[in-house]
């Protein structure tokens, strides 16, 4: 059992959790100014997990055929038959059981904004067979997360969270179309769409720096809004930074750096900012 969990937490590439979970709680820290009450805290953590292990696992159910073809993703666990497709229907349901139950718990908000995450937890898979937005539908998903914790505090709609839930959207758009650049031979000859498709690879780097200059402007605007002093605009400059290095790893198409650049740079980015956000708020 010990070794299926492993090989699964493989399959959903777990560790990666840590890229959306640190704008769910600058959400909840900054809603009221304050830590959350521990329910809200632990709900929302369930709430994070189990809709990004959702997510993951219907992706690799979804897109099995596509990754039976695809050299690149031809070791994952999911098409060698390490960890069956039966077991991943039953973690997708594990997975949206602990998602509902914590939204639940949070409050009624939250819950009948459960319903809306899931379709785009499980729409935005299909939309690289039609479209080239499909980075962007990623990066709604991911910016449910600073919402989601605003919301999980105060239980009352606000338009605040929505501007660091834009800097997210652009963050996740402009790294997965870095990421996408090792597949655009791939998706091009099997009918896929993403931006390095459409574009070509020089203009997807241009629109994806595009992406993180409004990232940065998008933080600066949320920590405007809410009142966030020099501390939190210390970490928007230290994130500029890592985003810089994350488009000079990748200077002219290299991809010898991609896995530097897309994991390391970008798991960085959230945490960081976060540690910033916290230290603003309780110095």
């Amino acid at each position: 059992m010990l070794k299926k969990v492993r090989i699964f937490f493989k399959l959903i590439k777990f560790e990666h959790t840590v890229f959306a979970l640190p704008f769910a709680y600058m959400g909840m820290v900054l809603a009221e100014r304050r830590l959350p009450a521990l329910p809200v805290l632990i709900w929302t953590t369930l709430a994070m997990i189990g809709a990004r292990t959702a997510g993951m696992t219907l992706n690799r159910i979804i897109d099995i055929e596509i990754d039976r073809r695809n050299p690149r993703t031809q070791s994952r666990p999911s098409v060698t038959g390490e960890f069956r497709i039966s077991w991943s229907w039953i973690a997708v349901a594990v997975s949206l059981v602990i998602f509902f139950l914590s939204s639940w718990f949070l409050n009624p908000l939250c819950f009948k904004l459960s319903f809306a995450a899931l379709i785009f937890l499980v729409g935005y898979h299909y939309v690289k067979r039609f479209s080239f937005l499909c980075h962007f539908t990623l990066g709604i998903v991911l910016a449910i997360a600073p919402v989601g914790g605003w919301f999980a505090v105060t239980g009352i709609f606000s338009w605040k969270p929505l501007l660091l839930a834009a800097a997210v959207l652009f963050w996740t758009a402009g790294f997965d179309i870095l990421y996408s650049l090792q597949d655009v031979d791939f998706d091009r000859a099997n009918g896929l769409h993403s931006v390095p498709v459409k574009f070509g690879k020089d203009e997807a780097l241009v629109i994806s720096r595009g992406c993180h200059v409004a990232t940065v402007v998008f933080l600066a605007l949320f920590g405007w809004a809410v009142g966030l002093g020099l501390v939190y605009w210390a970490g928007i400059a230290v994130c500029a930074v890592l985003l810089w290095v994350e488009h000079n790893l990748i200077r002219d198409g290299d991809l010898t750096n991609i896995n530097a650049a897309f994991f390391m740079v970008n798991g960085w980015v959230g945490v960081l900012l976060f540690i910033f956000t916290f230290m603003e708020i309780f110095r």
